[in-house]
C-alpha cells in the first residue's frame, strides 16, 4: 500500500520520543532528523524536504512543545499539519453545474493508466448525477479506442469515436455536436500518452484544448514513478497547462514521494487518487485524510464514505437482520459468509484496515495479506458446505468434514479448528453486541444510524431527480 515504509519509520521516530523520559531540544533535533531520512527514502523532492524539515524544527523546539505535558503528542501534531500542507492543505472543490456542459481533458504519460482513469472518473461523476461521456482521442496507440469502448462498457457511459481519424480538433468538434445531441453534461477527453514529455510536440493537445475550452485540464501521473511523476506534472503544466494532477496506481506505491512533492513543485494539487483496479476505487483527495493514514491515525471519514458506498438500503437492511440474529446468539456460517461479502464490497482487507484508526499501524503489509490469504481459505471451507450445513454448523460430523475437506483442499483438522474458532467468536460477538453500548450505537432495534442515514439520501436523490423532470417539462 502507499505509504507503508514511510509510515513505518515515521511511527518508530514517533514511539522513541514518547519513550523519552524528557523532551530537549537534542531529541526533538534527533526526531526531526530522522523524519528527514525518512522522507527522503520515500523519493520526496529534496527541496521539499528541506522547507518540510525547517518548519517542523522551528515548531517543535517552540515551547508549547518543550514545556507541553505531551510533548510527543504535540511533536506528531506538528509533523501532521506540516505533511497536509505539503499535501495541498485544503480538498480541491469542483464546479461541475448540471444545467451547462462540463468539459474535462485529461493528459498523461504513456503508460500512467489514463485511460482506466478516465472511466474511473466517469463513473465517479455518474454516480453524482452527472451524465458523462467519453471521447477517444488516442488516435495513435493500437487498440486504445476498443479499450476505452470496453472500460466505458464496464460503467454503461457512452464513448464517442471517429476511427480511422488522427485529426483529435475534429472528434473534439463532433464530441460536442454529440454531447448536444444525447444531453450529457459531462464530457471527458481520453487524448494520447506521451512516451516522453520531450519527444513529441504539444501543438496536438494545445490545439485541442484551445477549441473544447475545457473545464479542468488534469494530468493523470503515475504515483509508482516517484519523481518522474512530479516532474512530468512540471513539464505538462509549462507547456500544456493543468489545474491539477490525478494519481493513478497510489495502492502500489510503498513510497509515496510523488504524492508529497507536487504541489510544492507545481503550484497545483492532486484532485483524485486512484486506489485500486476496480472501476469504483476512486477518492477525492483528501490532504489532512491522508496526512492521518501516512502517520497511522486511521482515516474514519473514508472508511463510512465506503461503506455508505458499498451498501445500499436492502444491504443496510440486510446487515441489520444480521445484527439481531449476533444480539440472539444465532449468527451462523451463511450469515459469516454474508458479512465477507460485505467487507468484499468495500475493498481489500489492507485497505479497510488502514483507515482504523490503531490497527492502521498495527497491522504490517505481511500481516495484512497473510490476513486476506486466511479470509480467501475460510470461505472456500464456507463454500464447501451446503446451505443446510452453513445455517446448521452442529450438522457437521465426520463424514460431512471429510467432503467438505476435499472440496477446499485443507485437512479436517482445520475444518475443525475453524468450528471451534467460529463458536468462540458467535459467543464473543453475542455478548458484545448486547452491551448497552452496542444497542445504542446500533440503534436499539429502531434501525441504525447508517440504515436511516441512507434512506435520507435516497430520498433526496429521487427529490432531485423528480425536480429535474419538472424543470426539463417545463422547457418543453
Amino acid at each position: 500500500m502507499a505509504f507503508s515504509n514511510l509510515t513505518d519509520r515515521l511511527q518508530g521516530t514517533f514511539k522513541k520520543l514518547r519513550g523519552e523520559a524528557q523532551i530537549t531540544e537534542d531529541n526533538i533535533k534527533d526526531s526531526v532528523r530522522e523524519v528527514k531520512r525518512a522522507l527522503l527514502e520515500a523519493d520526496v523532492n529534496f527541496n521539499v524536504v528541506r522547507e518540510f524539515v525547517a518548519k517542523t524544527q522551528e515548531k517543535a523546539l517552540g515551547e508549547e512543545v518543550l514545556l507541553s505535558v505531551r510533548p510527543g503528542e504535540q511533536f506528531v501534531k506538528i509533523v501532521h499539519d506540516n505533511l497536509q500542507e505539503i499535501l495541498g492543505g485544503e480538498t480541491a472543490t469542483f464546479d461541475l453545474p448540471e444545467e451547462r456542459r462540463n468539459v474535462i481533458l485529461l493528459l498523461g504519460l504513456q503508460g500512467s493508466g489514463k485511460t482506466t482513469f478516465s472511466a474511473k472518473l466517469s463513473k465517479y461523476w455518474k454516480e453524482r448525477e452527472l451524465r458523462p461521456m467519453l471521447v477517444a482521442c488516442d488516435v495513435y496507440r493500437p487498440a486504445a479506442i476498443e479499450q476505452l469502448k470496453v472500460v466505458g462498457g464496464q460503467v454503461d457511459v457512452p464513448v464517442f469515436s471517429i476511427p480511422g481519424s488522427q485529426d483529435v480538433v475534429e472528434i473534439g468538434r463532433q464530441a460536442m455536436d454529440f454531447a448536444r445531441r444525447e444531453n450529457r453534461n459531462l464530457i471527458i477527453f481520453d487524448t494520447a500518452g506521451r512516451l516522453h514529455i520531450d519527444e513529441v510536440k504539444m501543438d496536438e493537445l494545445i490545439a485541442l484544448r484551445d477549441f473544447i475550452k475545457p473545464s479542468y485540464t488534469f494530468l493523470v501521473a503515475d504515483a509508482m514513478t516517484g519523481q518522474d511523476a512530479v516532474n512530468s506534472a512540471e513539464a505538462f503544466n509549462s507547456q500544456v497547462g493543468i489545474d491539477g494532477v490525478c494519481l493513478s496506481k497510489l495502492d502500489g506505491d510503498a513510497r509515496g514521494g510523488a504524492a508529497l512533492s507536487i504541489k510544492n513543485v507545481t503550484g497545483k494539487p492532486i484532485v483524485f487518487a486512484s486506489t485500486g483496479e476496480k472501476l469504483d476505487e476512486l477518492e477525492l483527495f483528501h490532504p489532512d485524510r491522508m496526512a492521518s493514514r501516512i502517520l497511522g491515525m486511521g482515516d474514519v471519514l473514508t472508511l463510512v464514505e465506503t461503506a455508505q458506498k458499498a451498501f445500499d438500503e436492502k444491504q443496510a437492511a440486510d446487515a441489520m437482520k444480521m445484527k439481531n440474529r449476533l444480539m440472539r446468539g444465532e449468527f451462523d456460517f451463511e450469515d459469516f459468509l454474508q458479512q465477507m461479502s460485505m467487507i468484499g464490497r468495500m475493498g481489500s482487507l489492507s485497505k479497510i484496515m488502514k483507515m482504523i484508526p490503531g490497527l492502521s499501524g498495527a497491522l504490517s503489509d505481511e500481516d495484512l495479506h497473510q490476513g486476506e490469504g486466511e479470509l480467501k481459505r475460510v470461505k472456500r471451507i464456507i463454500n464447501s458446505m451446503t446451505p443446510k450445513e452453513r445455517r446448521n454448523p452442529q450438522l457437521l460430523a465426520g463424514s460431512r468434514k471429510l467432503r467438505i475437506a476435499k472440496g477446499a483442499s485443507v485437512e479436517v483438522s482445520e475444518i475443525n479448528d475453524l468450528i471451534k474458532q467460529f463458536n468462540t467468536m458467535r459467543k464473543q460477538m453475542s455478548m458484545m453486541m448486547n452491551t448497552p453500548q452496542a444497542k445504542e450505537a446500533f440503534g436499539g432495534g429502531g434501525g441504525s444510524k447508517f440504515t436511516k442515514a441512507t434512506k435520507e439520501s435516497r430520498d433526496r436523490k429521487k427529490k432531485k431527480k423528480k425536480q429535474q423532470r419538472d424543470q426539463r417539462k417545463k422547457r418543453k
